[in-house]
């Protein structure tokens, strides 16, 4: 090294010693300008990330909103257009309208067919039935309307058809020279023309078909009432219609039709049975027939219903005499809704109501059925003199004495809306409504005809229906029912939240159950028993736990823990019961041990032991349930859970834990000081066999407390049965509970253990330095201290509970039932979104529902963390005074 590289050395020089000057370096005390900026930039970027957050968060809370409104909005009308038909003197029996609300057809008395533009009103040439010369004395159609019947009073029926026929045709294919018709349809006088997407052409045209006349009656005897039904399929149609004659006898008819493959003709053969009703012609007001024929309703004209089994048409019967309206009050009008299962009742009284069949069991009734009324529509205006019904839903229209036309839904009980007069005088002689339930058309006796187009989406849905009692056809009282598909489109979707809510908060409530006991006391164990090194083992893999897929463990839980628990479902239950105690009498065992002994093996050897003794207890389970089942649940629990057997030993298994806090509790409370005196001074181990042999006792006690509350509340009619127990199926709440809880322990614990954790190790020195045990120490010093923690942990495990998806949707029958049954299944919120949504049509009633499905998740969330947060600052406002 050369001296110019050393600073400090002087040069030599009369005879100076080299001496070193020291060199002092300074850090300056300004923050660099980069720092500030990086500071500035995070300071900034973490408020904008949470505004953002935040932002998200409302902007989901508002489209789940945006979304599930229209739910709740009232219908609108569009267009309404009056104008004049061709009035006749007869009476007009049926009107018609396509679904395109294009075509609509007007059938007089006469058998003169109208054929109108319904936009406009624009005749369009049609032939007409051919009755010969006679007038029908009554008329019928079926709830779609394209076939007709025609009773005259020669005692014939004449079946036919009235129909609208639909071709979908090239462009090309077009006639030439067609007539232009208002909203752009075509006309060539025969057919209405209409242009849709894809280059092509709608064509709407009438059908009239009328076949052979058919001896109902006798000859000459005139046919006053008829209806008319056709069911079956295509190639076998039933066709079956019902009369009364003039002389009050009713007939039910079926007619059979065979083609002959060889003419291409077809033979109508009709069979006639007579029906006993004990009734004047002068005294019917109405009859109906269902479409499979085995239900004839005669009502009369005092109010009253006749209801008659044909099931064997041959020995048809009364079944029911029901009083549909107060005495001196008529119908003015009858109806089956959609489904022919309910019956719309119009009385003169101007009430309007809905009466349904309901399987009572009755003994006033030959099959138990009882007519019911199930929804009351209230007064209307003035009375319903007409009426039709959807052939969709629940929705049907009705047509007052003063000639005002509603719209109405059944189920909802309310007038959905009022459809404009547009200065109508005469009563409604015929109405319909449009195939799509968005138009209605209505003709009155002065030929002047009114149509509407309206758009009511969602009838059926109302904050009533979705979240109160509704009393739907075929269930015996108003209940809460989800059941959004059927079979058939004849049923009603009901769509009430309350029995998702419900299965959310009970599933959530079952794991919590099972979690949180488990996840505290190994947090608690973990934080002060556990040895440091064994700790820095076993959190990170009860951590590793939470990463486990919703749907592996729903996997597991489904196809091999649920046919596990079936076959040892008894070992199962019983298990609540021995392991505890097994697990807490190994631990009184381990104090036998002497003390040198017990601090050497403490750590992993401890942990060790007590899996052995896990084990052990459930071995011991599974060695005694035989026993245990046998002399408990009459030697088969499921058979048990049906009703075999006495109620008391579950009732035991459930007081067993008040039992044992009652004397525990009351046993510390009275002698817990003097007992502790005894003890103190005595070798550990001593001490330690005192205390087990207290231990017995006092278990021993419970048990027989437990036993005796248990035969009390048997003896007083208390049963787990229908309750807590129920059927057993498979896929159940306590499968879905148990792969619930495996996935929120982890949660629990990790967040408890960070909070224990996190209590200042000045409190727990203090403690101990005053004589505390370990256990004093944590359960009045630690727990209170760390309490805002390990309710936080509660709560967010609560919050992955009650939104949890896969392990719900996979470990249970996803069956919206409501009952607390451990053994039956249930159906949650988000498992319901993750179910119906892909069958869901955009923007439906079911789509829109299951919106507010998430909506309401999101609210009960919000709810439950809003309160979880309030009670947090309680918690460190009293650990603050520690």
């Amino acid at each position: 090294m050369t001296d110019a590289a050393i600073p400090n050395q002087r040069e030599p020089g009369a005879g100076q010693e080299t001496k070193r000057r020291s060199v002092v370096y300074t850090r300056s005390k300004q923050t660099r300008a980069s720092v500030l900026w990086m500071d500035r930039f995070a300071r900034r970027a973490i408020s904008i990330g949470g505004l953002f957050v935040i932002f998200t968060v409302f902007a989901i809370m508002f489209f789940l909103v945006y979304v599930a409104m229209p739910l709740f909005g009232a219908g609108k009308v569009g267009e309404a257009k009056r104008y004049a038909l061709d009035q006749t003197n007869g009476h007009i029996l049926s009107t018609s309208i396509d679904e395109y609300r294009t075509l609509g057809l007007e059938l007089a008395g006469d058998g003169k067919v109208t054929v109108f533009h319904a936009p406009s009103g624009r005749k369009i040439a049609a032939a007409a039935f051919d009755f010969g010369g006679a007038a029908p004395g009554a008329f019928a159609r079926t709830l779609q309307g394209d076939d007709v019947a025609f009773g005259f009073p020669d005692g014939t029926v004449r079946l036919g058809t009235l129909a609208i026929d639909t071709a979908v045709l090239p462009a090309s294919a077009a006639p030439s020279a067609l007539e232009k018709l208002p909203n752009g349809d075509r006309s060539d006088g025969a057919a209405v023309y209409s242009e849709i997407p894809g280059r092509q052409l709608r064509r709407l045209a009438p059908r009239l078909a009328l076949e052979a006349p058919v001896q109902v009656a006798p000859s000459g005897t005139a046919i006053r009432f008829l209806d008319y039904r056709v069911g079956g399929t295509a190639e076998r149609p039933l066709r079956t219609f019902a009369t009364v004659d003039e002389h009050g006898t009713a007939r039910l008819s079926t007619a059979y039709a065979q083609v002959n493959m060889m003419t291409g003709e077809t033979l109508t053969t009709v069979s006639n049975v007579e029906v006993p009703t004990g009734l004047a012609v002068g005294d019917i007001a109405a009859i109906l027939l269902n479409t499979q024929g085995n239900r004839l309703l005669v009502a009369t004209a005092d109010g009253a219903i006749r209801r008659f089994d044909t099931r064997d048409p041959a020995h048809a019967k009364l079944a029911e005499t029901a009083r549909l309206l107060p005495q001196g009050v008529r119908p003015t009008a009858l109806a089956y809704l959609n489904g022919e299962n309910s019956l719309i009742v119009a009385g003169s009284d101007r009430s309007l109501s809905i009466w349904t069949m309901i399987d009572r069991k009755s003994s006033s009734t030959s099959d138990g059925a009882v007519l019911t009324k199930i929804h009351d529509l209230g007064l209307q205006p003035a009375p319903v003199e007409r009426l039709a019904v959807s052939q969709r839903t629940r929705l049907f229209i009705g047509a007052d004495r003063a000639g005002d036309v509603a719209l109405y839904h059944a189920t909802t009980e309310r007038r959905v809306l009022s459809l404009p007069s547009e200065g109508a005088a005469a009563p409604v002689e015929t109405l319909i409504l449009a195939p799509r339930d968005n138009g209605a058309l209505a003709i009155g006796r002065d030929g002047a005809a009114r149509l509407w187009s309206f758009d009511v989406p969602h009838p059926e849905t109302t904050l009533g229906s979705l979240f109160g009692k509704v009393w739907y056809e075929g269930y015996p009282e108003p209940g809460y029912t989800w059941q959004s598909t059927s079979g058939t489109d004849s049923a009603e979707p009901k769509l009430s939240l309350v029995p998702l809510i419900f299965s959310t908060i009970k599933g959530a409530f079952y794991s919590l159950v099972f979690a949180v006991p488990i996840a505290l006391l190994a947090a608690i164990y973990t934080s002060e028993f556990m040895h440091l090194r064994l700790r820095a083992v076993v959190k990170p893999l009860m951590e590793l736990m939470a990463s486990l897929p919703s749907v592996v463990i729903g996997f597991v839980v489904a196809l091999v823990l649920s046919p596990i628990v079936e076959n040892w479902i008894a070992a199962v239950v019983i298990a609540f019961g021995v392991v505890p105690l097994a697990l807490i009498g190994s631990a009184f065992l381990w104090q036998l041990l002497p003390r040198p002994l017990a601090l050497r093996l403490d750590g992993a050897p401890k942990l060790v032991a007590f899996f052995a003794a896990l084990a052990g207890a459930i071995w011991l389970t599974l060695a005694i349930s035989p026993l245990l089942e046998h002399a408990l649940f009459a030697g088969d629990f499921k058979a048990w859970t049906t009703g075999a057997g006495s109620a008391a030993p579950f009732l035991f298994l459930l007081v067993l834990p008040l039992s044992l806090i009652l004397v525990f509790g009351l046993s510390g409370r009275f002698f817990g000081q003097s007992w502790r005196g005894r003890l103190r001074g005595r070798e550990y181990h001593v001490a330690g066999a005192w205390e087990l042999g207290r231990w017995v006792a006092l278990t021993l006690l419970s048990l027989a407390v437990a036993a005796g509350l248990a035969q009390l509340l048997a003896g007083g009619g208390f049963d787990a049965r229908g309750g807590i127990v129920g059927t057993y199926v498979q896929r159940n709440t306590l499968i879905a509970a148990f792969g619930m809880a495996f996935a929120v322990i982890p949660i629990i614990y990790s967040i408890a253990e960070d909070a224990l954790g996190a209590v200042p190790e000045h409190l727990r020195a203090a403690s101990l330095g005053c004589g505390a045990t370990n256990w004093q120490t944590a359960r009045w010093v630690i727990l209170p201290t760390a309490g805002s923690g390990i309710f936080s942990a509660i709560m967010i495990g609560l919050g992955r509970a009650v939104g949890e998806t896969m392990i719900l949707v996979m470990a249970t029958g996803n069956t919206p039932i409501m009952d607390w049954s451990l053994f039956n299944g249930l159906r949650a919120l988000s498992a319901n979104i993750n179910v119906e949504l892909p069958e869901a049509v955009k923007d439906s009633s079911l789509y829109r529902t299951l919106f507010l499905c998430g909506l309401v998740l999101f609210v009960m969330t919000f709810i439950l963390n809003t309160l979880a947060e309030l009670v947090r600052q309680r918690f460190r406002k009293r650990a603050a005074q520690l």
